[in-house]
């Protein structure tokens, strides 16, 4: 158990660098207004109407008080300890702002004002003195170009999102004791998922916005929501990470914890890279890394905002399923039809109940119903309390793991069930009960079901898809760590000196690490072939060596099968003159004498380095039509031969290597190792290799291990 677990098992969280951040007791705003239609003005405004309970002191040279505050000059005028300032002046005062911040003693600073790193140019400059002075006096600054930030805990709203406006006499909606914490790179979204949450009565602890993220970024704010009490549930969404070693430190915390992320992540298009590149002044990282460290630790991908509030909305108001049966009951056989499709299509089972089990339901419906999964009560049901008690048997049934209730929540009058028996079914807390709305519900249905625990959701697929993550999640284990002492430690730079390394040269580098290879003979002139045939043995195969020929099947560089010594003089002359007439600038090196391969199933196993994790090992379905399927999973480098067989049983061609058709089951085992030792060498080796492509590794059957047949290994330049 870690230490911050032992804390919180003791019942108290350990402090925070941030707790001062988010629940300060004393605020400054600079540039307040007294106008609430200008951003300024509506900071104050929100403050106030969330009931915040700490000081505030506007500060603007322009007024003596704002809204019954007295106003300061500036911020060294105030004379009392700040917490936080929120700042939102033109971006050229915002630096000598922050400069007397510092020097009054300022903990923290929300930078809301534009027109820093987004544009670029001086504007950039002057965001990087904004990073080098919350470097230099330890105050920690969020923004610029932010929307602020909400905490719910503390009735902190320093943000100008008509998101968290308060109408007088509206009693907010809460379904849920578990809370959402909403980190966002956009505000926009940021306080939308905090909009649309409180719509359908989703309790949140924390919505902030990172803004440009000068100083305080996605990963400590991710980091902040993974150790804080009062949050269960995160919603996190990211262009592109910034500061990596917190993120990544953050998400193993997450994983370890057992606390549930749910992660958007944009700029996946072209056009979306495209934007990504300058919104915000992000720059999006290659998406199938950011996918690979999801995966890794398990974090729950959403690409759609509704999706991700309705996963959020099971995870908040339910523990986890044991297993993936669902039952579906309702009171229209259509609707329940469509119900079972949508759970069914996400590959969740829908099984036909026991004789007991419908016995029991037969008994609650009218002769017209049906017991068998989907159960429809038919809306006799509702009235006669059949409904209910159907609820009530499928949370104690052994034979189901979750249950899809499929009901019409439009009246504004009429409740389906009854609080008193609905709530102590739900609060048991048994099994993930999602209830599911095929007319628009009311706000009364919403309301009478909320005193229950209930998120009332309108969103079939989105339903269907979040009960298939739940059972996901609820299966997802934190991998075991790379055993790194099975590859030895071996300096390499011998085999790096040149620029470009031909297959010859990344198999020699392979070896030296470590790696098993078939011995190959690389022969220079005809008078070492005799010497290269005995060494290898028939059948074999010859391949033209060039570090600057990548693809030898494009200069008819490569014989297969050769049986006899005479094939072997005129494959050696027909390939060197194929090189040399259609490349005639290469460096060759001669040909590359080895045996024939026995037949086995085609894979690739590759790694290469992203700018933002650095490496990444890939396994896939090989040969010639790898970027055909581009049937390929990846996790950051290095992973353990448990984590590489999870990758391998990932691919949508993992039925070839388990005996596909009645074929004989690949050696799975050997493939796995494999993938681990290169990973480690990759890991190992991050800054002198760039890239590693072993392709194609052929598997051969159970227990006779695997054969790399064509190896690459590119440099750091």
């Amino acid at each position: 158990m870690t230490d911050r677990l032992i804390e919180k098992e003791q019942g108290h969280a350990m402090p925070h660098p941030l707790d001062s951040f988010f629940a300060p007791a004393s605020i400054a705003l600079i540039g307040a207004s007294r106008d609430h239609e200008k951003i300024p003005g509506r900071l104050l405004s929100m403050l106030r109407k969330n009931d915040y309970p700490g000081k505030i002191y506007p500060v603007n040279p322009n007024y003596a008080d704002i809204d019954g505050l007295a106003c300061c000059k500036s911020i060294a005028e105030i004379g009392a300890p700040i917490d936080l300032a929120v700042i939102v002046i033109p971006a050229r005062a915002v630096l000598p702002a922050l400069e007397q911040c510092a020097a009054a003693g300022v903990k923290n600073a929300v930078i809301i004002s534009s027109g820093f790193a987004e544009e670029g140019g001086d504007s950039a400059a002057m965001q990087d003195a904004i990073a080098a002075l919350a470097r230099r006096t330890g105050m920690r600054i969020s923004g610029p170009n932010a929307e602020g930030f909400f905490s719910q805990m503390q009735r902190v709203a320093a943000t100008f999102s008509p998101a968290v406006d308060v109408k007088p006499g509206v009693v907010p909606l809460v379904a849920t004791q578990k809370r959402i914490g909403i980190v966002a790179q956009s505000g926009g979204i940021g306080f939308a998922y905090h909009h649309r949450a409180r719509a359908i009565g989703i309790a949140v602890s924390y919505v902030v916005s990172t803004g440009n993220e000068s100083d305080l970024g996605a990963g400590e704010f991710l980091d902040y929501l993974v150790q804080d009490d009062s949050t269960d549930v995160i919603l996190l969404f990211i262009e592109g990470i910034r500061d990596v070693d917190k993120f990544l430190a953050a998400t193993r915390r997450a994983a370890e914890t057992r606390k549930p992320v749910i992660v958007t992540k944009v700029g996946r298009s072209g056009a979306g890279q495209r934007a990504a590149a300058s919104h915000t002044a992000s720059m999006a990282g290659w998406s199938a890394a950011y996918d690979a460290v999801f995966a890794k630790y398990g974090f729950i991908v959403s690409n759609d905002l509704d999706e991700a509030l309705t996963i959020a909305a099971l995870l908040a108001s339910n523990p986890l399923p044991k297993g993936d049966r669902v039952a579906v009951v309702t009171v229209s056989g259509g609707a329940g039809i469509w119900g079972a499709d949508a759970v069914a299509l996400q590959g969740l089972q829908v099984p036909e109940l026991s004789e007991t089990i419908q016995a029991g339901i037969r008994t609650l419906m009218p002769s017209y119903g049906t017991a068998r999964n989907p159960i429809d009560v038919t809306a006799q049901g509702v009235t006669s309390g059949g409904l209910q008690k159907s609820v009530d048997l499928l949370t104690a049934s052994e034979e189901v793991d979750a249950v899809l209730v499929v009901l019409s929540l439009s009246s504004e009058v009429r409740k389906p069930f009854d609080e008193a028996e609905l709530t102590p079914a739900l609060a048991a807390q048994k099994k993930p009960v999602a209830f599911y709305s095929y007319t628009v519900p009311s706000d009364f249905a919403r309301r009478e079901l909320a005193k229950s625990g209930v998120v009332v959701l309108s969103g079939l697929t989105h339903v269907g898809v979040a009960m298939r993550r739940l059972v996901d999640y609820a299966m997802f284990n934190l991998p075991k760590p790379a055993d790194e002492t099975r590859l030895p430690v071996r300096d390499l730079s011998a085999h790096l000196k040149q620029q470009a390394l031909s297959e010859a040269d990344s198999k020699a580098l392979l070896r030296r690490a470590g790696i098993a290879l078939p011995d190959e003979v690389l022969v220079t002139d005809k008078a070492g072939l005799d010497e290269a045939v005995a060494r290898v043995g028939f059948p074999l195969v010859m391949k033209i060596q060039s570090p600057d020929i990548a693809h030898k099947s494009e200069v008819d560089g490569v014989r297969v099968n050769i049986t006899t010594k005479g094939e072997v003089f005129l494959a050696f002359e027909a390939l060197l003159n194929n090189a040399r007439r259609q490349r005639p600038a290469a460096v060759i090196q001669g040909v590359l004498v080895g045996p024939m391969a026995k037949k086995g199933v085609e894979i690739i196993v590759g790694t290469m380095t992203d700018r933002t994790f650095g490496p990444m090992v890939m396994v896939g379905l090989g040969g010639v039509t790898t970027e055909l399927f581009r049937d390929v999973v990846y996790r950051p480098a290095p992973v353990g031969a448990e984590e590489a067989g999870a990758m391998l049983a990932g691919l949508k061609a993992a039925p070839l290597l388990n005996g596909f058709r009645g074929g004989a089951r690949a050696d799975v085992t050997a493939l796995a190792q494999l993938v681990a030792d290169v990973s480690v060498l990759a890991a190992r080796h991050a800054a002198e290799i760039a890239e590693i492509e072993l392709n194609p590794v052929l598997v051969h059957a159970e227990g006779q291990g695997v054969t790399i047949v064509d190896a690459l290994v590119a440099r750091r330049t």
